[in-house]
């Protein structure tokens, strides 16, 4: 989870957000995140590794305006969702070529939502929406003298949507294992069946590929890049959000930047990552991130990190406030539209603090991150001026034990 982009993660803590989720990207980035971006001889791991992990979630915004369906009084701040997500992880080397990796995770949501991010029964700005998620993947490794091959498989399940996944990913390094060339194809079947009857066993499926490159650069510097691109057709408009229609098919294409610096003097090391996203829908977004692991000492490390994250609106975003004077609509009706926030033009600043301790086999974590959203901190886009500023906390623990 340390390399998941917070937007991702206040996305997944909202029901509606599963209707342009992602599952197959994420599997494929888990082998080049930036914490394990290597360029070496290839080998299965010398021990296994169990790992349990425990996510606390929680988010508000602030009222700036008295919507007519909204009784919050201006100026308060509403509590939106509260998430609490455990989760195992498991790596087994299987003999010196093959190695296994599986994962499991349960989400429990709860909360409400202002009825202008969604329509659940009629939601109004109190507790009553609970969901929960079951997910897991598992992903099978051969390893070669030079290079790799990965295949995994991967499915999420809950009330009103169904994703299986599955994906394959190569990997072939140069004589003196400097560079590694990385390509991945992926393939995401989404099942929509809401629980408010207004959209009926509705379909999604994605195809995905990744090409990147990996190389060691000096004995204290790695570089990374990444190109990844989707192309998804079926359903994704919103079905919990009123007059909510969006294109069939979605086109995503993004390309990465990493750079990892060990600075020896001090036994340090710097990760920096620029993303650029750019879709069909009309968005493009920029990431920038950063971080700085310090050790303590032998076995107490401390990891601060930054990120800014910046968007334009889809082409079809509307502000949900509907007076002609802040915001005006279109004369003319639109083949599409929709109010989603998280389709408008926003910036995000997310700042985080990492606590680790290595005790032989032992491994121990925690990690808070502050993530906040507004409007006017976005950096192109006309934004929205009328959408409430947006917060979140989450803490991650975790532990784990080499075997």
């Amino acid at each position: 989870m340390d390399t998941a982009s917070a937007e991702v993660a206040v996305a997944a803590t909202d029901r509606n957000a599963k209707t342009y989720g992602n599952v197959v990207m994420a599997a494929l980035a888990l082998h080049g995140a930036v914490a394990t971006v290597d360029a070496r001889a290839e080998t299965a791991p010398e021990n296994g590794v169990i790992a349990l992990r425990y996510l606390h979630y929680k988010d508000q915004q602030d009222v700036k305006v008295q919507y007519p369906y909204y009784t919050g009084a201006e100026g308060t701040t509403f509590k939106r969702i509260t998430a609490k997500s455990p989760s195992v992880f498991i790596q087994a080397p299987i003999g010196s070529d093959w190695s296994i990796e599986a994962s499991a995770v349960v989400d429990d949501v709860s909360g409400a939502t202002p009825r202008y991010y969604t329509d659940v029964s009629g939601a109004t700005p109190k507790p009553g929406m609970k969901d929960k998620r079951t997910a897991g993947d598992l992903r099978v490794n051969r390893h070669f003298s030079r290079g790799g091959v990965s295949i995994g498989v991967s499915t999420s399940d809950e009330d009103d949507y169904r994703s299986t996944a599955a994906s394959i990913e190569g990997r072939v390094s140069t004589p003196d294992n400097n560079t590694t060339f990385t390509l991945g194809f992926g393939h995401a079947e989404d099942e929509i069946d809401p629980t408010n009857g207004v959209v009926v066993n509705e379909a999604k499926r994605t195809n995905e590929v990744i090409v990147g490159v990996t190389q060691a650069l000096t004995r204290n510097d790695l570089v990374q890049v990444n190109l990844t691109w989707a192309d998804g057709k079926g359903y994704y408009s919103d079905p919990y959000k009123s007059n909510d229609k969006r294109p069939d098919r979605r086109r995503q294409g993004a390309g990465v930047v990493r750079w990892n610096h060990f600075i020896s003097g001090i036994d340090a090391t710097v990760r920096a990552g620029y993303r650029y996203y750019q879709d069909s829908f009309g968005i493009a977004a920029h990431t920038f991130e950063a971080a700085w692991v310090q050790p303590v000492t032998d076995w107490f490390y401390l990891t601060p990190s930054l990120r800014y994250y910046t968007q334009s609106a889809a082409d079809f975003y509307y502000d949900p406030v509907m007076d002609p004077n802040i915001y005006p609509r279109p004369a003319v009706p639109q083949e599409y539209t929709t109010l989603d926030q998280r389709m408008s033009a926003f910036g995000a600043i997310t700042m985080g603090i990492k606590a680790e301790v290595r005790w032989a086999e032992w491994t121990g974590d925690v990690k808070y991150e502050r993530y906040d959203q507004r409007s006017d901190w976005r950096s192109f886009g006309n934004g929205s001026p009328n959408i409430d500023n947006f917060r979140a906390d989450s803490v991650q623990v975790g532990v784990s034990r080499k075997f």
